[in-house]
């Protein structure tokens, strides 16, 4: 990239990059820790025209996602829906799941030429 001078890094960490959640802890600090490895990257290649973003999205229904559910039930005495809309969900201000397309449509433009003086952001999607 830097031969080129040109280039785009997206880190993908999470809502968990910027807020903590109870009984999350080794995630969060994993996902806080990309987020500080995103604003470093990117301070150290903007000269170099090479962009390094973060996606820090809410829930997004997927399969991890979706076996995490049993466990969160047993965990807090809860039915499947009541931990999809009071846990998964209740920090989430649409009270829905981002879907992969709409991770992926931020993605693309973070590579795109409108995206150049973004670098080092943590963009939150939830």
């Amino acid at each position: 990239m830097k031969t080129r001078g040109w280039g785009r890094i997206i880190t993908t960490a999470s809502a968990h990059s910027l807020v903590a959640s109870p009984f999350k802890s080794t995630d969060v600090a994993a996902k806080h820790g990309i987020a500080g490895l995103t604003k470093t990257v990117a301070r150290e290649l903007a000269r170099s025209k090479i962009t390094c973003n973060c996606i820090g999205s809410g829930y997004v229904w997927t399969p991890l996602v979706e076996r995490q559910i049993p466990n969160t039930m047993a965990a807090r005495r809860m039915r499947r829906d009541e931990v999809i809309s009071d846990v998964l969900l209740a920090a989430q201000p649409t009270k829905e799941f981002v879907t992969v397309e709409q991770v992926a449509s931020l993605a693309l433009f973070l590579c795109s030429d409108d995206a150049a003086q973004i670098t080092g952001a943590n963009l939150s999607m939830d």
